[in-house]
């Protein structure tokens, strides 16, 4: 993938290499802001975040190869030095990220595998948020979105379940850009919402 691809597999990651030396630190090199993205779809907001919050380093990944190669598009067409992608499961990733490395996770509108028996396989549940949590700095924020009103109930569950984790429901942010599939859950009736945990 070039330039801007990250291997799902390999090594433990030096954000300081993956998004270029002094890019968006110091004259030492040290990044400001790591942010992952876990599954960013078609990646309109991804991109449109990444233009907005500039001083943020956006590591984004999802399993769906035409929403990677959009983004991958997209970030050479707009010249956008702060976006990293990957192609593949999030759970094979977390072994190459260092703790304690990240400032923020999102999570926006994950699959809501709706039918009782799937559930199991949705994103946010115990085990997974147990690896995501320690990558987090402290003041670090998991961010969650979804327009399913059990899986916010589930997400709330969850989170509040882990120690050192503080927050729950929020409005929604302005700088979060409304995709399609929120668009699309507006117009069907569907209340998207936003959840934030901080890291204490």
């Amino acid at each position: 993938m070039g330039t801007w691809g990250i291997g799902v597999t390999g090594d433990p990651l030096s954000f300081d290499v993956v998004f270029g030396d002094g890019v968006f630190g110091d004259a030492g090199g040290d990044v400001r802001e790591v942010v992952l993205d876990i599954g960013f779809g078609s990646g309109e907001a991804l991109i449109e975040v990444a233009e907005l919050r500039p001083h943020e380093c956006v590591l984004g990944i999802d399993v769906h190869t035409p929403g990677v190669a959009a983004v991958l598009e997209a970030v050479q067409r707009r010249g956008l030095r702060n976006v990293r992608v990957v192609e593949g499961d999030v759970i094979d990733l977390l072994e190459r990220i260092p703790e304690r490395s990240l400032a923020a996770i999102r999570v926006f509108f994950p699959d809501p595998w709706p039918k009782r028996r799937q559930r199991g396989r949705r994103l946010i549940r115990p085990e997974i948020i147990k690896r995501l949590v320690p990558l987090l700095r402290t003041g670090g924020t998991l961010h969650l979105a979804t327009d399913v009103d059990d899986y916010a109930a589930q997400m709330c569950a969850v989170c509040e379940a882990v120690p050192g984790l503080a927050g729950g429901v929020i409005e929604r942010p302005a700088w979060r850009p409304i995709t399609r599939y929120e668009r699309r859950a507006i117009d069907e009736g569907r209340r998207p919402v936003d959840l934030v945990y901080i890291v204490i």
